[in-house]
């Protein structure tokens, strides 16, 4: 069974017409598709195809179809976000379904339907949905799994024409794509770039899982990537053939939600897919499989580099079955059983146990399997005690029912989930709703709305006693053919003996592992002292949105709208960020993301935290930002008074745990080595520091700092952060104004005046690295085929250039497409390239554009003349009125699609009431991104695109020369 929701209801639209560069951007509403009042909405249906054989209640905002030709399709209304129209598009084919000698054949026809059509000539497609406001990979984009393919379009400000426009490029892809000797060649060199990019540790680890796991089944044999020797063995004759087996209207499933009559929907489905009648017979989908109970049981995978991670699995065969609503209810309760050994799991590892992580969950696993899957990170190379600790805990889970405690507050934190789902069903988007009912297609189940889906999970609430909760424990972790691989990085004399006896060895059950029963309340949190004054109140940057000082000093954003109904998003920013710490002395600030968060509150610790948020929607997210430390959740109008209490409790009686200071230290050292063992590793420790010319602020920690970090090293760097510095809090969503004020004055309003040292000059200047004639070289231990290369050139940062910052977005969204059409469109020479802009507010320097792409070591010097080349033209001529209308429509839609949601406008006003150049810098966004001409942007290339001043690196494989 597969969610969905109703449609929607407020939204920011208003407001988002600031980012439009002109007041009257939005189609008029007589060039929108026709949105009459759909009369049978809330009517009862005759059971349509996807509740065949199912009990479930049906989702009536769906209307559902089947043409002629066997095709179905489901459409509904929805306004999130405004104006637009969501279609996916699924075939019944994925890597499953190929011969052997087919392999990746799936997926290359994929590309071939996205390259063109008998509509669209070779790669215009993607041309023509950018002039409709379209932004490939993210509005347009496919998917080949194992058991399907989906291609995704989000067409925005969608238009009768638009539409019409879009499912004809879509039936032709479909019916008739053009596979011939030129595209089969072209998207071959692209695949393969794909397939060598994503070669790596994890993807070797991968393939070993599903070769070990389903040994015996296809789904070991073939994965959607296919081969090098079936790729380069494609003909346009295999494609079509293929092609002509399995695309194919009664393998087709199209869903469409968004703001449009579904009439209109159901009618352009028709006019255009009805006439798809391909001759011959279509294939017949194969057997599967079943899990072999023959096949080895242990298996040790070596990985040079890796953390040493062990798997368990018990493996039942996929069965095809009803979705009833009783078969939902035991599936719920499963899950609520899963959920009771995940926390005792997760208890012991906080604990500073033999483990780092482990968790448990159920898959049915492309339908060709049901999986209970069994994942343990040992917290050293010692795989042995971890592995009797974690079947210790699933042996006490077996071994006795749970407390009615213990399924008292995993129901309360699932029946939470499932009431947030009803809450934000109207602010729901077209998009998540077209992708849960392919893929509830896909795995062959219904969907219903979340009203339907709490009330099931309620009415199945009796029937989760504690018998039923241990019988499902003992079925998830007893039934079916037993595996278990262990990944490690060393090869070692006789370590599958030990592995399977290890496992074959009786195990006791815990005697630790059940969680305490004492219940937690908000009166255990530290009392925060006397309620602050209001001692001023204005309005700010929107309509709506205002600021408010406290007599301590603490500052408030306060947007009070129901744009987003039964939810308050709330970011408290203090201190002053990366910006409160040396360039040149470095300091355990890595250690905080995860640390300085779990390490509790007064005497409460991470466990009694969780207790107190069981049932409610609460967080404790924390981010470092440029300029201030940010504290961060996602809460809803009965929780986000408590979720503010949380929050200054944090700051006023912070705990000091010292059992996630050894957790982030182990963990940092376990992934380690990971990090030199291929070229995007590398480059994600790198990079982001040698593009800071070597601030430490921005640099990985090395062996010897993790190893020397200690709590109280920890303490000491982050409780003066925690005691000082200003406060800013946002507050924007479903709440009343008055009680919203009353609320943040009775929490971070009653703390202590906070001093506020200033920040010294050398740690607000960001450095851009000096240009280098050569690039500088970095190495990896991986794969001898795989390659990186960097190139960057600085640009500025502040509010002094703020036009120019914004119009970079532009012009580097011109590069990208630029070398996306030349390095991988045309040369297949690399498979992601991408162009980033990087302009800093917080600092006054340090902005920079930044192209990085994988590539093979061999055509390094290829992309750097592609790339130079580019950057040449960009500033030697202007681009055509086409193609900056292609990379502005998709962005004006982009930006006005986010800004009908809180968090876009949340982001924009950060450091507002400290800096109210934010707020003029909000107000002109879409003027300065927007408005601008191909003579500015040449003139920007001009200026930041200098060769001189470039700065460049690559990542070779050891033992790889540089040339």
């Amino acid at each position: 069974m597969r969610f969905s929701s109703r449609r929607s209801a407020a939204s920011l639209l208003i407001l988002s017409l600031l980012l439009s560069g002109a007041p009257q951007s939005l189609a008029a509403p007589a060039q929108r598709p026709a949105a009459p009042v759909n009369q049978d909405a809330g009517k009862a249906q005759v059971r349509p195809w996807l509740y065949e054989n199912s009990d479930v209640p049906i989702d009536a905002a769906w209307r559902f179809g089947t043409l002629p030709n066997g095709l179905r399709y489901a459409v509904r209304r929805n306004g999130v976000p405004p104006g637009q129209v969501s279609i996916r598009l699924r075939m019944d084919v994925g890597s499953l379904m190929e011969r052997e000698d087919e392999q990746g054949y799936a997926h290359y026809m994929e590309h071939l339907t996205m390259r063109g059509s008998r509509h669209v000539p070779d790669g215009e497609s993607k041309r023509i949905w950018q002039r409709l406001g379209v932004t490939f990979g993210s509005d347009s984009n496919a998917q080949t799994t194992p058991t399907g393919t989906t291609y995704a379009l989000d067409l925005p400000q969608a238009t009768q024409a638009s539409l019409s426009e879009s499912m004809k490029i879509l039936a032709g892809m479909m019916a008739e794509p053009n596979i011939n000797e030129t595209s089969v060649d072209a998207e071959r060199a692209v695949v393969l770039a794909e397939k060598r990019e994503s070669d790596g540790p994890q993807s070797r680890i991968s393939d070993a899982n599903r070769l070990h796991f389903f040994a015996g089944q296809p789904l070991a044999e073939h994965a959607p990537i296919g081969t090098v020797e079936t790729l380069k063995a494609a003909t346009p004759a295999k494609m079509e053939a293929f092609h002509q087996r399995w695309y194919r209207p009664e393998n087709t499933v199209i869903a469409i939600s968004g703001d449009i009559d579904p009439a209109l929907a159901e009618q352009l489905i028709k006019d255009n897919f009805a006439g798809w009648n391909p001759t011959g017979k279509g294939a017949n989908i194969p057997d599967f499989g079943a899990p072999d109970p023959k096949a080895p049981a242990t298996r040790v995978f070596v990985e040079p580099g890796v953390p040493v991670s062990l798997t368990m699995a018990w493996l039942r065969p996929w069965t095809p079955h009803a979705d009833t609503i009783v078969y939902n209810q035991d599936k719920l309760t499963d899950m609520l059983a899963l959920q009771i050994v995940s926390r005792r799991l997760e208890r012991a590892a906080r604990s500073g146990g033999s483990f780092l992580q482990a968790s448990v969950e159920q898959q049915d696993v492309s339908r060709s399997a049901d999986g209970t899957f069994v994942s343990i990170m040992p917290s050293n190379d010692d795989w042995q005690k971890p592995l009797r600790d974690v079947r210790a805990i699933i042996e006490d889970a077996k071994a006795a029912p749970p407390s009615q405690a213990e399924i008292d507050r995993e129901y309360a934190q699932m029946d939470t989930a499932l009431a947030i789902q009803v809450e934000n069903a109207p602010t729901e988007a077209g998009a998540k709703q077209a992708t849960d009912l392919v893929s509830a297609v896909d795995i062959r189940e219904t969907t219903v709305s979340p009203q339907a889906a709490v009330e099931i999970f309620r009415a199945g609430k009796p029937a989760m006693t504690p018998q039923k909760i241990l019988d499902s424990t003992r079925r998830l972790f007893s039934a079916g053919v037993f595996r278990a691989m262990l990944v490690t990085s060393k090869v070692e004399p006789g370590q599958d003996e030990r592995l399977a006896a290890a496992l074959a060895a009786p195990v006791k059950a815990a005697t630790d592992a059940r969680l305490s029963d004492k219940p937690v309340t908000m009166s255990d949190l530290p009392n925060l002292g006397t309620p602050g004054t209001v001692v001023s109140r204005m309005q700010v940057g929107l309509p709506g949105m205002e600021t408010i000082t406290f007599s301590n000093g603490v500052k408030l954003v306060l947007f009070a709208n129901d744009a987003e109904p039964e939810k308050v998003r709330i970011n408290v920013r203090f201190g002053h960020g990366q910006q409160a710490f040396s360039p040149v002395k470095p300091v355990p600030s890595w250690a905080g993301g995860y640390a300085l968060m779990a390490s509790g509150i007064g005497d409460l610790g991470q466990s009694e935290l969780d207790e107190l948020m069981i049932g409610r929607r609460m967080g404790m997210d924390f981010d470092t930002d440029d300029d201030a430390f940010e504290m961060q959740a996602v809460t809803r109008p009965a929780d986000y008074k408590d979720q503010l209490r949380l929050f200054a409790a944090k700051l006023a009686k912070p705990g000091w745990d010292p059992a996630p200071i050894a957790r982030v230290k182990t963990g940092a050292m376990v992934a380690y080595d990971a990090m030199s063992r291929a070229p995007d590793s590398v480059l994600g420790r790198d990079l982001n520091w040698l593009l800071h010319d070597k601030d430490v602020r921005f640099r990985t920690p090395s062996r010897a700092e993790i190893d020397a970090l200690t709590p109280e090293s920890f303490r000491a760097t982050w409780a003066p952060v925690l005691a000082s510095g200003p406060i800013e809090i946002q507050l924007f969503g479903h709440v009343d104004a008055d009680d919203a004020i009353k609320a943040v004055a009775a929490t971070f309003g009653a703390l202590p005046p906070r001093a506020d040292t200033p920040v010294p000059a050398a740690n607000k200047a960001m450095r851009f690295p000096a240009h280098v004639e050569k690039p500088v070289v970095l190495r990896h231990k991986g794969d001898k085929d795989q390659a990186a290369a960097v190139m960057a050139w600085p640009t500025a940062g502040g509010f002094a250039l703020q036009q120019e910052g914004r119009q970079l977005e532009i012009l580097t969204q011109i590069f990208n497409d630029r070398l996306f059409d030349k390095l991988r469109s045309t040369e297949g020479a690399v498979y992601s390239p991408s162009v980033q802009n990087n302009w800093p507010f917080s600092y006054d320097s340090g902005g920079y554009i930044l192209v990085t792409s994988q590539v093979r070591p061999d055509r390094i010097s290829y992309f750097y003349d592609a790339v130079k080349a580019t950057a040449a033209d960009l500033a030697a001529n202007p681009v055509s009125a086409d193609e900056l209308q292609r990379t502005v429509a998709p962005m004006q839609q982009l930006l006005m699609r986010a800004s009908t949601g809180n968090a876009f406008w949340m982001n924009q006003m950060e450091g507002a009431t400290h800096d109210p150049r934010y707020v003029q810098a909000m107000q002109n966004m879409g003027k300065d991104m927007l408005s601008v001409t191909p003579a500015q942007l040449q003139a920007l290339a001009a200026k930041y695109l200098v060769s001189a001043k470039s700065w460049s690196a690559i990542v070779l494989p050891e033992g790889v020369a540089a040339k």
